[in-house]
């Protein structure tokens, strides 16, 4: 009989590489929330999903603890999001996808995230 392939449940995984960062402006694509624009929150790379502002809210059933200010009751919040269903928005407010390009910057060469569509820079610094 031929072996087996070895159990890779357990390996850990390589990390997805997300183009989309901290503080970018994304549109949702798909989904139930699809149509709606907020800002990211948080990216995970070892899961491949975002947290984003606004999108995906759930519901979640809250414990008081007096001891840290927090209420009981019933409190909102934002669920992650994978990274396929979101795609980033330019400054006119087009979504596109993220190329790089090479810049000069400051004698330099650096590695920018670039919009496709416009060709517009999405790195501030």
């Amino acid at each position: 009989m031929a072996a087996r392939p070895a159990n890779r449940r357990n390996e850990p995984k390589e990390p997805l590489r997300i183009r989309i960062r901290k503080n970018d402006m994304v549109k949702v694509i798909a989904g139930r929330d699809k149509g709606k624009v907020g800002r990211v929150l948080e990216v995970n790379r070892e899961t491949g999903r975002l947290l984003v502002e606004g999108v995906m809210m759930v519901k979640k059933h809250v414990r008081p603890n007096p001891a840290h200010g927090i209420k009981g009751g019933i409190a909102e919040r934002e669920s992650p999001i994978h990274v396929s269903n979101v795609m980033i928005v330019t400054s006119d407010g087009k979504t596109s996808r993220i190329g790089t390009r090479t810049e000069t910057v400051g004698g330099k060469p650096r590695r920018v995230r670039v919009a496709v569509k416009t060709g517009e820079i999405l790195d501030k610094k």
